[in-house]
């Protein structure tokens, strides 16, 4: 079940600042729960746990002026775990497909991980829009080279093939890239939601009513 263990009762767009739903998916041991507690509090637990279920922490940040806070969902990695995660991907604003530079498997399993969440998220989205930016993240980056079993050049060009979403490589043992992989998706989400809301002056279709259908159902166009 859902564990909280922070919140400070921000809402969607209020006046103080814009509440943004961030869920971490990907195979159990990559790392999700460290990148969620370095991000969040700059904790590492060299002996934490697999999650059971699905929990979330809260944290706010400042990104080109504007806050936002970021409520982000960690979810457990095995499959017996699915029935309880997948009710918390509908409403995602972003998406952090995780997997481990020392476990190609886990990057084997991006595709499923990603189809997972876009059928769980409850929108009928093409192959040109996702409901929601997502990014790719390579975790323990810390570990020796002998142990890597992903490149940064195999993961690159895996990404451009796959939509051409951004990649980060992080460690969240020693802090690596951590702040970079959130920080850039939220500016990402905003440049996104901007152009949603902001349509070019020389459309000359009434944009409005589609907008509204963009947000009610979660669907933002693709950003590459």
């Amino acid at each position: 079940m859902a564990a909280s263990r922070s919140s400070n009762g921000i809402g969607r767009h209020s006046q103080r600042s814009t509440l943004l739903k961030v869920v971490i998916l990907g195979d159990g041991g990559v790392g999700k729960s460290c990148l969620m507690n370095r991000f969040v509090s700059n904790h590492f637990d060299e002996q934490s746990f697999h999650t059971i279920g699905v929990e979330f922490l809260n944290k706010d940040i400042e990104i080109n002026g504007e806050s936002y806070t970021l409520q982000i969902w960690d979810t457990a990695g095995q499959e017996r775990f699915k029935t309880l995660r997948t009710p918390f991907y509908r409403g995602s604003d972003i998406c952090l497909l995780t997997y481990a530079v020392d476990d190609p498997v886990s990057f084997k399993n991006l595709n499923l991980w990603k189809s997972e969440f876009l059928y769980y998220a409850g929108c009928g989205c093409s192959s040109r829009i996702i409901f929601s930016l997502h990014y790719y993240v390579g975790n323990k980056v810390d570990v020796p080279e002998s142990e890597k079993r992903v490149t940064t050049e195999e993961a690159e060009q895996w990404c451009s093939v796959n939509g051409g979403l951004p990649l980060v490589e992080t460690s969240a043992k020693d802090a690596t890239n951590v702040e970079t992989a959130f920080s850039a998706a939220v500016a990402a989400w905003a440049k996104l939601e901007a152009r949603v809301e902001r349509p070019l002056l020389e459309d000359t279709v009434d944009l409005s009513k589609q907008q509204n259908a963009y947000r009610s159902n979660c669907c933002l166009p693709s950003f590459v």
